[in-house]
C-alpha cells in the first residue's frame, strides 16, 4: 500500500496525516492516530462497540508472529474488502459503523483514558513527594 493509494482512499474523510511507521503507514487526524496501512492490510482502531461490526464484515485483528508465537492486536482490525472501493463510503461509515470516522472516535476515547491515567498517576507521584519530603 503506498502513500498516494492511502491519500485517495481518505479523499473524503477530511484533512488527516500519513506517516511512516513500522513497514507501513501510521494514519492521524487531529494528532490522534486510528489506522495502521501495513504489508498485511489497513488496519482501523476498535473497541467493544466496533469490533462486533468488523466481525460481521468478516475481518480480523491485527496480529503478528515473534519467534516464540503470534501476537494478536485487538485494538486494530482489517478495514472490510469492500470499503476500498468507494472513499466517500469510508468516510461515511461514522457513529458507530466500521469506517474511519467510527476509528477515529475510538483512538480519541482511548487516548482522553490513557491521558486521564497518566494525569492521575501524576497527582498521585506528586503527593507521596509532599507527603514524605522528597
Amino acid at each position: 500500500m503506498d502513500r498516494d493509494f492511502l491519500i485517495d482512499l481518505f479523499a473524503d474523510f477530511g484533512p488527516v496525516t500519513i506517516r511512516r511507521m513500522f513497514s507501513g503507514y501510521g494514519i492521524s487526524a487531529d494528532g490522534t492516530n486510528f489506522a495502521l496501512a501495513l504489508r498485511a492490510g489497513l488496519y482501523f482502531r476498535a473497541d467493544d462497540q466496533t469490533i462486533p461490526q468488523f466481525e460481521a464484515e468478516g475481518s480480523k485483528p491485527f496480529q503478528y508472529q515473534t519467534r516464540a508465537k503470534t501476537v494478536t492486536v485487538n485494538s486494530y482490525w482489517q478495514l472490510p474488502a469492500r470499503l476500498f472501493d468507494d472513499s466517500e463510503e469510508l468516510a461515511q461509515l461514522g457513529g458507530g459503523g466500521t469506517g474511519s470516522r467510527a476509528a477515529r472516535r475510538v483512538a480519541q476515547a482511548s487516548e482522553s483514558a490513557t491521558r486521564w491515567r497518566r494525569s492521575k498517576r501524576l497527582v498521585k507521584k506528586a503527593a507521596a513527594k509532599r507527603k514524605f519530603g522528597s
